[in-house]
């Protein structure tokens, strides 16, 4: 980790696809962290290998750099498991704007179900840093009740 002016980076020493997978509790922490967002957190970037060249994952939004910091107070980037839990925190949320299924999968004021966090804390990450959306379902019940 390097903190400077523009912010805080991170050198990861596996690649996105690479992080562990974590529990359920891990994501549920980060999501309630996550609904006391911080004004004006500092910006972020995750610095991964690569096969020819470094991956440099930028959160480029205000929201995301409060989410990253908010799973930074709860559990901590100093390890792989936390990098992990912030990417998927982020991946979760993204899900729920780019997957159009993932809407039912969330309650009133943003609450998420269990079965959810389950399926987001055990999928494998991508080479980006966010969910495969055919891997992500594929872990989730067939039918809600």
């Amino acid at each position: 980790m390097a903190a400077g002016a523009d912010g805080i980076a991170y050198f990861v020493s596996a690649p996105p696809a690479a992080l562990p997978s974590v529990s359920k509790r891990d994501l549920e922490q980060a999501w309630e962290a996550a609904q006391t967002l911080l004004a004006d957190p500092p910006a972020r970037i995750f610095i991964f290998p690569g096969a020819e060249a470094p991956i440099e994952l930028q959160l480029n939004d205000p929201d995301a750099d409060a989410w990253a910091a908010a799973v930074d107070r709860a559990i901590g980037l100093d390890s792989a498991h936390g990098i992990s839990v912030c990417l998927r925190l982020i991946a979760l949320i993204g899900g729920l704007a780019q997957f159009g299924w993932a809407r039912e999968w969330f309650g009133p004021k943003m609450s998420v179900r269990a079965e959810l966090l389950t399926a987001a804390s055990l999928a494998p990450l991508t080479e980006a840093g966010g969910f495969d959306e055919t891997a992500l379902r594929a872990l989730l019940p067939a039918h809600r009740l």
